[in-house]
This record gives structure tokens, sequence and C-alpha cells, in this order.
């Protein structure tokens, strides 16, 4: 499916925001860029498909917990969920 420009702006918005403001791992000063790239696709559908805060965050933590193994801070989560929604 071909992406908009909005789509593609606000995908970036979403990488933007998993390296600036998420980084749960705490490594945007050491590691390679394309760390968080493998979790901007699942949270831009939620996105652009009007998901809740809640759902958001909670994707977020799933991939804190699930995926990264850590113990996860769903507040933060919420934080980061209200910055994704908010984008235009």
């Amino acid at each position: 499916m071909k992406r908009s420009p909005e789509h593609i702006n606000i995908y970036k918005a979403i990488d933007e925001i998993l390296w600036n403001d998420w980084n749960p791992i705490g490594i945007n000063d050491s590691a390679p860029r394309n760390e968080y790239y493998g979790y901007i696709p699942e949270l831009f559908e939620l996105k652009i498909n009007y998901s809740d805060r809640d759902t958001i965050a909670q994707k977020l933590f799933e991939f804190e917990t699930k995926r990264m193994g850590l113990s996860g801070d769903i507040d933060h989560c919420r934080k980061i969920a209200d910055k994704i929604i908010s984008l235009k």
C-alpha cells in the first residue's frame, strides 16, 4: 500500500519519539540508530487506526517486558502513547 506524505511524516515522528523519549534500554547515545526500528510498524498501524492511549501504552509495555525482557514502566509508556496519539 502506498503511504501518503502525512503517513510518512507520522512514521518518522514515531521513530523520533521512540529514540528520544521512550528509549527503555537507555542506549540512544551508544547503540546503532536503528535499535528501535522493529517496533515502529506496529505502533504506526495503531496510530493510523486511531487506537486509544491504553492500547498503545500496552503495546509499548509489551515491547519492554516480553521482547526486551525488562520490568517495564507503564506510566512512562502512557506518556509516550500520548505523544504518539498527538501526532498529526
